[in-house]
């Protein structure tokens, strides 16, 4: 497996899919075609579908500025590699064809060419969480132990920084006011959520998770700063819940950096062996996978042992199973930003059910995602983020 480093990026809004790794490919493309005259990309399956509400063809426009760039759309065209494809091409001022490449994102920003696994190299020799669990039960190690033993020193100061942008990712949601961008309209409700939450009595806790999973939701949804958590759209869920426990319990920073630590480590496993992207198996994938790190996070610091942390977040992945992705106009906001929020919730309530076990169950966090990627295969196109089908047809 890759490093968690590949779980957790900071980059701009609305998508990782559809935004962060369009960019980045087209970046690449670039860089290697720099006397190219101009380009022309062809967008397939759901980064056509949904790419205008997702504003790929800007940010990827952007990349070969001033070099000009035409588009084809293609929705009904699925590769088989991945159904979120685009191929570039770049043509000297005689309009000779000089390159072409075709990339996959392949959700969190994450970026291959066909019949590739991932961008870096692999640091983790273990395949899945038995493997894991296994190894860290013989050496009486934590899941975070394990990670900082695994990766290299420099991750500590990237668990820094991925946590400052977190925190400062809801702030800024929680003081910006007004209606998201997109034919929708929406306004934000993070900010009346928060002022309502302080006076809410027993319910207090709750009502703020939800305002911080909004906070950063809405400013996903604006195009701001998040970090993927794995991805762009479930960005809310695991700061949300990291931020609220942090202020419940006063756990140092430390004790956050390892929680993320843990919560990048089932994001991984469920990276390597099943998908976080919406546009192959459905809102599962994302908001599903958001859950799993953010239960077994809170299970972390909540005390949990390590059978009674992967079970946190395999019922995390496992009540989520079947999520359709089906967005509103193609934008990040309808069902996504409530999602962030109920995500957020759904893992506190994993983590607590899981701490009154001994961590013994039927169903392994392995077992959970192999059953994820046949729901979401199961799942016909216009429920896996081709903004055709489920709550976007019903877009008046």
């Amino acid at each position: 497996m890759e490093s968690i480093k590949e779980i957790y990026k900071i980059g701009h809004g609305p998508s990782s899919s559809h935004t962060m790794g369009p960019k980045k490919a087209a970046e690449k493309f670039r860089a290697r075609n720099e006397e190219a005259d101009h380009f022309h990309v062809t967008l397939y399956g759901s980064l056509a579908a949904t790419g205008r509400g997702h504003l790929t063809d800007v940010v990827v426009a952007s990349a070969f500025e001033p070099a000009p760039t035409t588009f084809d759309w293609q929705p009904d065209i699925i590769l088989p590699f991945h159904p979120c494809a685009l191929k570039f091409e770049a043509f000297d001022a005689t309009d000779a064809l000089v390159d072409e490449w075709t990339a996959y994102s392949i959700g969190g920003g994450t970026i291959v060419s066909e019949g590739e696994d991932g961008e870096t190299e692999q640091v983790y020799p273990q395949a899945n969480m038995q493997e894991i669990l296994t190894l860290v039960d013989q050496n009486g190690e934590t899941f975070w132990e394990y990670v900082f033993n695994t990766e290299p020193p420099t991750l500590e100061s990237h668990l820094e920084q991925i946590w400052a942008m977190m925190k400062d990712c809801i702030k800024r949601g929680l003081d910006n006011e007004g209606a998201l961008p997109g034919e929708l309209h929406l306004n934000r409700k993070a900010p009346s959520f928060f002022i309502k939450a302080k006076n809410s009595g027993y319910q207090k806790h709750t009502n703020k998770l939800f305002a911080y999973a909004l906070a950063v939701a809405e400013e996903n949804a604006a195009g701001g700063l998040v970090v993927t958590a794995p991805t762009c759209g479930s960005a809310g869920v695991l700061p949300a819940v990291l931020f609220m426990l942090q202020e419940m319990d006063k756990f140092p920073d430390k004790k956050i950096l390892h929680a993320l630590a843990t919560g990048g480590l089932f994001g991984n496993v469920v990276k390597k062996n099943g998908s976080i992207s919406g546009a192959e198996v459905g809102c599962q994938g994302e908001i599903g996978t958001a859950c799993a790190m953010a239960s077994a996070a809170a299970a972390q610091l909540m005390g949990g042992t390590p059978n009674q942390i992967e079970y946190a977040a395999e019922m995390g992945l496992e009540h989520h199973l079947g999520l359709t992705c089906d967005p509103v106009a193609g934008l990040v906001q309808i069902p996504c930003i409530e999602r962030n929020a109920m995500g957020a919730a759904r893992a506190i309530d994993c983590a607590l059910y899981a701490l009154l076990s001994d961590g013994r169950h039927r169903v392994s966090f392995d077992d959970i995602i192999q059953t994820m990627v046949a729901t979401g295969h199961d799942l016909t196109s216009p429920y896996r983020e081709t903004a055709k089908g489920g709550l976007a047809a019903l877009r008046r």
